[in-house]
């Protein structure tokens, strides 16, 4: 639902930024028009993301398609970084060319249309960072699509702030060069954001593990069975959202014939998956202990 809302807010706020630059030929409320259209297409991005990952494992994918929406966030990045990031940049290069005092003739419409954009984007940050108090087991660093659309927002309102201090400054001096420095602004936080985005992508594509606090928490749960004698090896990496692999190389005590290591591997292996349920993978290598003697 909060992306379907940032999705909506984007696409009027894009065609009221856009119809505003193309009117006063303000770069700065043009780059935020591209910024605007960026959001939107990467919201259709999340979307798609948000429907592939629910799909059920399957011959091909046994872990499930949980990394999809990984995938789509790397998307949403790119998409900020070029059609965001890259058009702002242009629009700055252009207007300090230029070497004009351009007329200011329009611009309280223009600030008028970024006044509304202001409120817009404030109140869909506002309902993301709601979610977010809402999932405290999981928050921003859970959710990948929740933590786009927040970095998105926040991005925004930063953005819309930066063009119409910029356009005021515009208005009073009469020179283009304020807004063409909202424009390189705007295109350095979006291709900031873009890295960042992108890079947390990139870690969950190739297989990061739990944080060091969970990780800790498993070990030790897998220390305190009485029937293992040590933990040799733990290896976590994320799936998904809701999902983890979890996989021990453990040596037992000694005194175990081959039935009692099979129950005991049961056993602990549903234990970490109900004490986590996020665990849903779980895999023991287990060192069989010498059998029991007479």
């Amino acid at each position: 639902m909060t992306v379907l809302v940032a999705l909506a807010a984007n696409l009027v706020i894009a065609a009221a930024k856009a119809a505003g630059g193309l009117a006063t030929g303000s770069p700065a409320l043009l780059s935020e028009a591209a910024h605007s259209v960026a959001d939107s297409m990467n919201e259709v991005f999340l979307l798609a993301a948000l429907r592939r990952c629910r799909r059920p494992a399957d011959g091909r994918h046994p872990f499930g398609y949980g990394k999809e929406r990984y995938f789509w966030s790397l998307l949403a990045a790119v998409g900020i970084f070029v059609m965001g990031g890259c058009f702002s940049f242009l629009q700055g290069v252009e207007a300090l060319r230029s070497h004009e005092r351009e007329t200011t003739g329009g611009y309280v419409t223009g600030l008028a249309v970024l006044g509304v954009a202001l409120a817009a984007e404030g109140a869909s940050l506002l309902r993301a960072l709601h979610q977010v108090r809402e999932q405290p087991g999981k928050g921003l660093g859970g959710d990948p699509a929740l933590r786009t659309v927040v970095a998105e927002d926040g991005t925004a309102v930063l953005g819309v702030l930066l063009a119409i201090g910029e356009m005021a400054l515009h208005m009073v001096t009469g020179e283009v060069f304020w807004e063409a420095a909202a424009s390189l602004s705007i295109g350095l936080l979006l291709v900031y954001v873009a890295y960042r985005l992108g890079k947390d992508a990139r870690d969950q594509l190739i297989g990061e593990a739990v944080d060091p606090e969970l990780r800790g928490r498993i070990r030790a749960l897998l220390d305190a069975q009485p029937e293992i004698d040590s933990v040799a090896t733990l290896l976590t990496m994320r799936l998904g959202l809701d999902s983890t692999l979890v996989a021990a190389r453990i040596d037992l005590a000694p005194g175990l014939d081959s039935e009692d290591v099979e129950t005991v591997s049961e056993r602990i292996k549903r234990s970490v998956a109900e004490t986590w349920p996020q665990a849903d993978q779980v895999f023991l290598d287990v060192t069989e202990a010498p059998p029991k003697t007479s």
